[in-house]
């Protein structure tokens, strides 16, 4: 008998092509347990710019695949950048769509900003999941600042510290599958 594998949606908020961010995400989905299935999400340039009066019984296909994939993982790993001093207009954007579901209330979520800086973008990323109800704690979510000199071009943690910080983030996101939930 086969076992079900726990599905993760891992999110990159870069649309740059193999971005530091979804070298990262690569990272996490080789050294995640056995029991996990990862896929990569990078279509946040596929979805249309989010318009409430389209946010409807019917709206884009895209918007529809997108909110599917969330709604049908287990859970979700957003890894970003930061743009200016926030997130990523494409990533803002994708989840703007989802703030008129319920998709992210109470899902398992593990949340990365690997920038120069990132420090307002991670805020604002953590602000943005607590309002659409994501679950998520303190040691599942990540900064990573100055992420080109922590990773080689193959995707390869070159910084002690950071190597163990992942290590850790992905101890603690696959142990919230394993813990009894909080009710």
């Amino acid at each position: 008998m086969q076992i079900q594998k726990i599905k993760i949606l891992a999110i990159t908020g870069s649309t740059r092509n193999n971005s530091s961010n979804f070298k990262l995400l690569k990272f996490i989905a080789e050294h995640i347990k056995v029991d996990f299935e990862v896929e990569i999400f990078e279509g946040l340039s596929e979805i249309p710019h989010f318009n409430p009066d389209l946010d409807n019984d019917n709206p884009h296909e895209n918007v529809v695949s997108f909110r599917n994939k969330i709604e049908s993982a287990d859970g979700i790993i957003i890894c970003t950048p930061e743009y200016v001093f926030s997130l990523p207009g494409s990533l803002k954007n994708a989840l703007e769509w989802c703030v008129s579901t319920t998709i992210f209330s109470n899902k398992k979520v593990g949340l990365i900003t690997a920038s120069a800086s990132g420090k307002m973008g991670h805020e604002q990323l953590l602000l943005i999941m607590k309002t659409i109800e994501a679950r998520f704690e303190n040691n599942t979510q990540i900064l990573i600042q100055g992420i080109r000199g922590k990773i080689d071009e193959e995707g390869n943690i070159i910084n002690e510290e950071t190597l163990h910080e992942l290590q850790f983030f992905i101890s603690s996101f696959e142990n919230q599958f394993s813990a009894p939930a909080n009710i």
